[in-house]
């Protein structure tokens, strides 16, 4: 039995948490990303956490990659005919969740707490830890000024050219026990294949993360998000681009060059590898398309393999 520690966003993070979640040889911690959650309708709400609650649970709608299988709107509907604002797109039983969540948190109980409790109650074997019971938010500044990630990420669909990201909270912030104790404890720590810029920095800059990552002995093996410069989904090419950072594996394994020691990367970005390994990061190269379950765990079972190697020359 491997400890592997997975550090993830959303649809992409939990793609990869799937497929190690499906391997019996894994005992699987995923350190969530928080900074893109928000208050909607007086309802705290965590985008990516829920994401990976949903998937490792089976309740995700899969046609999405987000939000719950077998959904009703009707919620929201009365929102927007009471005048509400309804781009936050939250269906019924997501909305059940969002009120669990904040009538916990309102009663003074832990977010770790709740996370945990959570996944437990939905039948989640591995564990989700938050990286912060504090609040850390993203913030993009766009030519229309600054907003919440959200209000760019749905409202405005990622079309506004990103100047510059702040996290508001971080420097007030401190990872929490269970983060730490799970960076300790891994034999294997994983990035996922999540935005580095709006999903993994938000996580690894909490005081404290990144100095238990460079602290520790075991691989640190990144995925890249990128296939031959494009992105699966979202917005991470486009805002490495105007953030000054090459959209590319190269430009990923630049970003990561102090926290990671290995770099996986899709077959038709081979070309990188003398650059990648330049940098002093190995890199790896398979087939990285997670387009269904199988596809899932048969990288999860790449990335172990790599990990057996490295094993086997130390």
């Amino acid at each position: 039995m491997t400890n592997v520690t997975l550090i993830a966003g959303g649809v992409g993070g939990a793609k990869m948490a799937e497929g190690f979640d499906m391997c019996k040889e894994v005992e699987l911690t995923i350190i969530g990303n928080i900074a893109d959650d928000d208050e909607f309708h007086g309802l705290w709400v965590s985008p990516d956490i829920d994401t990976i609650i949903y998937t490792l649970c089976g309740k995700i709608n899969r046609s999405q990659g987000w939000g719950v299988n077998d959904e009703g709107h009707r919620a929201l509907d009365v929102l927007k005919e009471l005048g509400n604002e309804t781009w936050m797109f939250l269906g019924d039983r997501d909305f059940g969740l969002h009120i669990y969540r904040t009538k916990r948190l309102k009663n003074g109980d832990r977010p770790s707490d709740i996370t945990h409790d959570i996944s437990q109650k939905f039948g989640i074997t591995s564990k989700i830890n938050l990286p912060t019971d504090d609040k850390v938010q993203t913030r993009v500044r766009t030519t229309e000024g600054w907003q919440t990630f959200q209000e760019y990420f749905v409202r405005d669909k990622c079309v506004p050219d990103v100047l510059e990201l702040h996290y508001e909270g971080l420097s007030q912030s401190s990872i929490t026990p269970e983060a730490e104790s799970s960076i300790v404890n891994a034999e294997l720590i994983v990035l996922a294949p999540s935005n580095p810029l709006v999903s993994i920095s938000p996580i690894i800059e909490i005081p404290g993360f990144k100095k238990a990552l460079q602290n520790t002995n075991v691989p640190i093996i990144a995925v890249s998000p990128l296939i031959n410069g494009k992105v699966i989904k979202g917005p991470a090419d486009k805002m490495l681009a105007s953030l000054g950072h090459r959209p590319d594996v190269l430009g990923i394994a630049q970003y990561y060059k102090d926290v990671i020691s290995h770099l996986v990367i899709d077959e038709q970005d081979s070309r990188f590898f003398e650059d990648i390994n330049s940098i002093g990061i190995s890199p790896y190269s398979t087939d990285i398309l997670m387009r269904d379950a199988m596809d899932k765990k048969r990288l999860a079972l790449k990335i172990l393999e790599i990990f057996c190697t490295l094993e086997a020359k130390a």
